[in-house]
């Protein structure tokens, strides 16, 4: 078969690691042969695509980013977008099937263009979120707690140096799941995720609290999380290509209210792309490359339409319906065992 791979959306630590497992599976167990789609859905949409070798893969598990390139382009959008369109490209280059690397939006478009257009799509679920339901983890989320932890480590000793406050955003659009684990991690005094939202005055309670025992206060707040009485999360930076307000900046609003109405010093800390960047981690570069290696052979099943994921430590097949059809919150138990550590 010849199988195209494309990785799409927010880049992460371990997509490279997933073309690797997807290619070396496919030529050594199927004789199968490669593309990758330029920077994502663009690529399929505009038939920009080139040939992937074993040794275009040689080394890969340890790089960062993705030699494919990604962008958030929408496959339904442009001249050559829409089903109908990328099936004739499709048959026009001999390529029997997609591999999308992606998050929600990557996902959800890959499932449109099954169900509206009969492409022959599998999916890999890649979001450093770790916001898709129907698998327990995605590649990416164990790097990017381990880089959030490390900043709030150093950010804790200049902190405790000036006796001030300091906030650390780091991304998390509709879940906590990165707040809450580099937050437990790190010792946080507070951990403000969107699936709990607090009031100042509890947060600033959390702080004082600290104060009063002779420490400075350290509080994670992941980009989504709302105070009580906001109708939505903070956004001033427009829409992405799927209609989704870019989020970031909450903590620019709480250090100053923290500081307002405690009088202490306080600081913001916005992680931002740091965490999407650099090497993935030991977990992610295996669960990154058994996932591509599902893949392939989920291609082979002619599963369109569906999902490799992991369940416990197996690799599972679901529908990219059960996948995109729900986030996968913070539940609240987790929070409550969090909770306990604050202030």
């Amino acid at each position: 078969m010849k199988i195209g791979l494309l990785t799409s959306g927010g880049d992460c630590p371990g997509l490279n690691a997933v073309i690797r497992g997807a290619v070396l599976n496919g030529i050594i167990s199927h004789d199968d042969e490669f593309v990758g789609f330029r920077n994502g859905w663009r690529g399929v949409v505009e038939a920009d695509f080139e040939e992937i070798v074993r040794h275009d893969v040689r080394g890969l598990s340890k790089q960062g980013g993705t030699i494919l390139g990604s962008s958030r382009t929408n496959p339904f959008e442009g001249e050559g977008g829409g089903p109908e369109n990328i099936q004739r490209m499709l048959d026009d280059n001999g390529i029997d099937a997609i591999i999308a690397i992606g998050g929600e939006g990557t996902l959800t478009a890959a499932r449109r263009l099954v169900d509206e257009g009969g492409i022959n799509v599998v999916g890999v679920p890649k979001t450093i979120d770790n916001d898709l339901a129907a698998t327990d983890y995605s590649f990416g989320f164990d790097t990017a707690v381990q880089i959030a932890t490390e900043a709030i480590d150093r950010l804790r000793t200049t902190a405790d140096s000036h006796g001030r406050c300091m906030v650390v955003e780091v991304m998390g659009r509709h879940v906590g799941w990165i707040a809450l684990h580099s937050g437990m991690a790190g010792g946080a005094h507070a951990i403000l995720i969107p699936e709990q939202p607090k009031t100042i005055d509890e947060i600033c309670e959390w702080v004082e609290s600290v104060v009063d025992r002779g420490r400075a206060p350290l509080v994670v707040v992941a980009e989504g999380f709302t105070l009580e009485g906001m109708s939505e999360a903070h956004s001033h930076k427009g829409l992405d290509a799927f209609g989704r307000p870019r989020l970031g900046g909450i903590g620019e609003l709480l250090a100053p209210m923290i500081e307002e109405r405690t009088g202490i010093e306080s600081r913001e800390t916005v992680l931002g792309h740091i965490q999407r960047g650099g090497a993935p981690s030991a977990f992610d570069r295996v669960l990154a490359t058994r996932l591509g290696m599902a893949a392939v052979s989920a291609v082979h099943d002619q599963a369109w339409g569906q999902m490799v994921s992991l369940r416990g430590t197996d690799i599972e097949v679901v529908s990219l319906q059960e996948a995109t059809g729900a986030l996968n919150h913070v539940p609240a138990s987790r929070y409550d065992e969090a909770k306990i550590l604050f202030g």
